[in-house]
């Protein structure tokens, strides 16, 4: 793994302390839905805190476009963060027009105005790179969410000031080597979702960096496709029907095994509890739809997990969302965190869609580790280069 330093490598007390964090949370009616997000980055603020550190919180928030829109405003997160961190948040309104002056002393915590309400945020301004830097005496990024986008929050400023990697941004950085760069092989990838046409680099990425990838979720329809089998009124994508034969012998040539269904549940239409029968890849009815894998397929993905060490995944096997076409998903997902439990398989899982399917699953805590980070982490998994994480790296030098 390349090399970043950590809150080990500093003496936070007294220090000015600029940490980037992802708040980017659902909020209904001026009330923050869901706390993930500022529950997986409050450990590091509060060891911050806890070292004597004086903390300026920074992060985004929507996408005001460089304007004020009161409607984007970080003021309701603090209540939360507070509650949080079980500390004082004292809120920093700003339209970042000019530089803030920020009083806060060690063992205090303030929260900044949303940094997309200055123009030069997204475009990686130097001006406004300046004046975050200006903020503080070193730099913390612990948002992974957002280290796909070079922007001043996560790049400009980690250049200005020495930069930082915070806990949450840590773990995912150990994880995320673990699964793909040093992995304990052999490594498995699961792939599922909708489209082949998004998901081209991670299918193109993968293949030359797994053991076997299975592929799954209406992916694997195009799939069937391009081999020559009717996939009746399926969601299938036959126009890349070349790209996908052209992934599969890029595996063969790379020595790994694609597992794709041999059977799936096939339905009239698309809804919950539709009535529905397995069939065979090569018997699939002209009037019919694929909306999960079979029990064979299902088989095969179990034997696959146990043979490996490592897992990756990426995307839902089927229409999780309705049952009783959660089947694969859930018994892939039990399977795993049940290897994982056993301390048989590292498993990496993230994106979305891969959340809210363990969560329906009721395994995502079982997983070795699971980001939130969805661009991020698809794009790690691409084998593409992180704005924000090659800036910490740089400054580790």
């Amino acid at each position: 793994m390349a090399s970043f330093r950590t809150l080990d490598d500093v003496n936070l007390k007294g220090k000015r302390v600029v940490c980037r964090v992802d708040l980017n949370v659902p909020v209904a009616n001026g009330v923050v839905t869901d706390t993930t997000r500022i529950d997986r980055v409050a450990p590091t603020l509060r060891e911050i805190l806890n070292k004597g550190g004086a903390l300026i919180v920074i992060a985004h928030f929507d996408r005001p476009k460089g304007t004020v829109v009161p409607e984007m405003s970080l003021k309701p997160i603090a209540p939360p963060l507070e509650k949080a961190l079980g500390h004082p948040v004292r809120f920093v309104f700003t339209d970042w027009q000019s530089a803030p002056k920020v009083d806060v002393k060690p063992g205090e915590c303030v929260l900044m105005e949303n940094t997309r309400y200055h123009g030069g945020e997204e475009k990686n301004d130097a001006a406004f790179s300046r004046m975050l830097a200006g903020l503080g005496d070193i730099y913390v990024n612990d948002a992974f969410s957002a280290a796909h986008r070079a922007h001043s929050s996560t790049e400009g400023v980690a250049k200005l000031l020495p930069a930082y990697a915070g806990r949450a941004m840590e773990a995912e950085l150990k994880a995320l080597s673990a699964a793909l760069e040093a992995p304990k092989r052999p490594v498995i990838a699961i792939v599922g979702g909708a489209k082949v046409s998004t998901k081209l680099d991670l299918l193109g990425n993968l293949v030359k960096k797994v053991d076997a990838l299975v592929i799954g979720g209406a992916m694997a329809n195009t799939f069937l496709y391009a081999q020559g089998h009717g996939v009746g009124k399926s969601l299938a994508e036959k126009d890349m029907a070349d790209t996908a034969r052209g992934i599969l012998k890029t595996a063969e040539e790379s020595g790994c095994a694609i597992i794709l269904p041999v059977d799936v549940i096939v339905a009239n239409e698309f809804k919950a509890h539709a009535q529905s029968h397995d069939y065979g890849v090569d018997a699939i009815p002209a009037n019919g739809m694929i909306l999960d894998l079979g029990p064979l397929s299902i088989d095969r993905i179990r034997s696959a997990i146990d043979d490996a060490h490592t897992l990756v995944w990426n995307g839902p096997l089927g229409a999780f969302e309705m049952e009783p076409f959660d089947a694969a998903t859930v018994a892939a997902a039990t399977h795993a965190a049940e290897r994982t439990k056993a301390k048989k398989l590292i498993s990496v899982a993230g994106g979305g869609d891969t959340v809210a399917a363990l969560n329906h699953a009721k395994v995502v805590h079982d997983f070795t580790y699971v980001s939130t980070a969805g661009g991020a982490f698809l794009e790690w998994l691409e084998g593409k280069v992180l704005p924000g994480v090659k800036a910490l790296e740089e400054t580790g030098k």
